[in-house]
């Protein structure tokens, strides 16, 4: 009689449970969408707005009106200055560019750091040249596994994004 009364007490409770495990499995899901939402690669722009180290950059981008291009579809391989490196700029030059009235110049300077495409740094050092958004041709030389674009060391390289790919540079790229 006991255990006939634990069945029926078990068999009552059972659809309790399976209500349960059903909720379960839907908190489940959508914890997995939130974590898989804030995993979601980002653009380049998102990027580098997310790396203290590239705010001169991202200021940069925003005063070039640039934002909207570089979130595009893309793909683009962005060689990306620090902040260290504007700071090698002559005094008063990167306050100069971000005025409205020099913002064809600072687009021009901008885009000298884009080359279409998604290249990697694998497929950068088989390269002597590319060109740029801008229309000039930068100049890629290796050397003792050091990568330099023009004049700027590639410091890191491979941060990728949805649109494309950054290659952090030591100096700012400045046109011909």
């Amino acid at each position: 009689m006991y255990t006939l009364a634990l069945t029926a007490l078990a068999a009552l409770t059972q659809p309790a449970r399976a209500g349960e495990c059903a909720k379960s499995r839907v908190a489940q899901a959508q914890r997995h969408y939130v974590a898989a939402e804030a995993e979601k690669p980002k653009t380049i722009v998102e990027t580098a707005a997310g790396i203290e180290d590239f705010s001169t950059l991202v200021a940069a981008v925003k005063a070039g009106d640039l934002v909207k291009t570089l979130s595009g579809k893309g793909p683009f391989t962005v060689f990306a200055p620090t902040n260290e490196a504007f700071a090698k700029l002559p005094k008063g030059t990167v306050e100069d560019l971000l005025k409205p009235e020099n913002k064809e110049k600072l687009v021009a300077i901008l885009t000298y750091h884009v080359v279409p495409g998604k290249v990697m740094a694998a497929d950068v050092v088989k390269v002597k040249e590319a060109k740029t958004v801008q229309g000039d041709k930068v100049q890629v030389t290796v050397k003792d596994d050091e990568v330099m674009i023009d004049k700027a060391k590639v410091v890191k390289a491979d941060v990728e994004c949805s649109n494309g790919v950054i290659h952090v540079i030591d100096s700012v790229l400045l046109p011909k």
